[in-house]
């Protein structure tokens, strides 16, 4: 049976992570890989909650090591944990803080690891699940989807290749997504895990935050984040530390914020697109054109039903919601997602397409639309919740005409704060019908 070194790097000296502003070598991490793992409770799945990455991918490389598989909710609220337990008995938590789960049993990441240094890589099972990731929920209950080891390290070199990354370049990978989240278990940990990289523990979220951590790390360095964490960060940050790359998923970015990001980082910006089932599909340079090229060894072929994708680490034929245009180079464009696309008086477009144009105004902050399901028998319209310090609704308006068919302006446009974005910048739909209610009481 084949099977995949747990890590990379080719020597036990060399920087597996920073953490609190030191080197954590590789043999140090093995060690502590292999003590964690020996101390682990006899079950099949766990619930890793660790907030320190270097801690996270320890319990990740743990529980791998033991045969267990790693949970990845798309929430970890009480309620879905207690829904989790019910389906899958044999779970028990990891975490390095406080929780109030119950009815799970809990282990506390131990405060330090002693004794002599490891050299010796886990080899694991290619076939092994390592991971059960869960789609939001968001048309119906969650849905898990099984990842073997062998898909995840396939992807992360197949990452590493189109991004262009030096094998053993001992790359510092920072991000500001949690590891818990597929973008964040792919991007910021496997990536780094499966080419010799140096992950960064720390997880910081306030701009000052995330622009001096960056800076503390030696180059070769690079940044994983989100549209709305990286505009967060070109607006309240004046300079920006070099870096290699900066990498962005989980919504599709505004072609000016990227050339914004590109010219004050001094280095290229890429995407990423992807989906629970398939994982990570297609990158661009988006400053280079709108157009997707698809990752190393991934096929896409499509018919009347959608675009499905397989090959390379998508081990299973796997569907994307999304309306795509196919072009004769295999190159593709996205339109928005399926679900997302509004036909209003013989008038379509996607939200996705409002909220880049609502996004795009100067001194919104940040925006998205929404379309409400009122059955009352009228026409139902989009509306939109922006925030926009400084701006009146009828400037807004003004501006989206320019763009946006009259059909399509939002009716009403809420003024908030902020939106409730969670820890990847993602918004659910029923956060959004929350926010409506509260703001119909105003």
């Amino acid at each position: 049976m084949a099977a995949f070194p747990l890590i990379r790097h080719n020597n036990p000296d060399s920087v597996f992570a920073w953490r609190a502003g030191q080197p954590v070598p590789v043999a140090h991490f093995l060690r502590d890989v292999a003590q964690l793992a020996a101390s682990l409770p006899k079950k099949s799945f766990i619930l890793n909650l660790c907030t320190d990455r270097y801690r996270f991918a320890v319990g990740f490389a743990a529980a791998l090591s033991r045969g267990q598989t790693s949970l990845l909710p798309p929430n970890y609220t009480a309620d879905f944990v207690a829904r989790l337990t019910q389906r899958y008995p044999d779970l028990y938590c990891l975490t390095d803080g406080a929780t109030d789960l119950r009815d799970i049993e809990v282990v506390a990441f131990p405060p330090a690891f002693s004794g002599a240094m490891s050299e010796a890589v886990p080899q694991i099972a290619e076939t092994q699940s390592a991971a059960l990731v869960f789609t939001s929920g968001s048309t119906g209950d969650p849905v898990a989807h099984a990842k073997s080891w062998g898909s995840l390290c396939r992807g992360a070199v197949a990452e590493a290749e189109r991004l262009g990354i030096v094998q053993n370049s001992g790359m510092a990978v920072l991000g500001t997504v949690p590891a818990q989240h597929m973008y964040g278990l792919e991007s910021s940990m496997l990536l780094a895990m499966q080419n010799g990289l140096a992950l960064v523990a720390e997880r910081p979220f306030y701009p000052a935050d995330v622009s001096q951590r960056l800076a503390s790390l030696p180059r070769p360095r690079c940044l994983i984040t989100t549209p709305v964490h990286l505009r967060t960060l070109l607006s309240e940050t004046e300079a920006l530390p070099a870096v290699d790359f900066v990498l962005c998923a989980t919504a599709l970015l505004a072609p000016q914020l990227a050339s914004e990001a590109e010219a004050r980082f001094g280095a290229p910006l890429y995407e990423i697109y992807g989906c629970t089932e398939a994982g990570m599909v297609a990158s661009r340079r988006t400053t280079e054109g709108a157009d997707w090229h698809l990752l190393p060894g991934i096929e896409m072929r499509q018919d009347e039903q959608g675009c499905r994708v397989r090959g390379g680490h998508v081990e299973i034929e796997s569907p994307l919601g999304d309306v795509i245009e196919r072009n004769a180079d295999g190159t593709f464009m996205l339109h928005g997602r399926t679900a997302d696309l509004i036909n209003i008086a013989g008038k379509r477009t996607s939200l996705a397409s409002l909220n880049h144009h609502l996004n795009a105004i100067a001194g919104v902050q940040d925006g998205v639309f929404l379309m409400p399901e009122d059955g009352d028998g009228a026409v139902t319209r989009p509306l939109a919740f922006v925030v926009a310090p400084g701006l009146g609704a009828q400037q807004i308006l003004d501006a989206l005409r320019s763009s946006v068919d009259a059909v399509f302006l939002p009716r009403p446009l809420y003024f908030v704060d902020a939106l409730p974005r969670n820890a990847t910048g993602k918004l659910t739909r029923d956060s959004l019908l929350r926010l409506r209610q509260q703001c119909s009481k105003r």
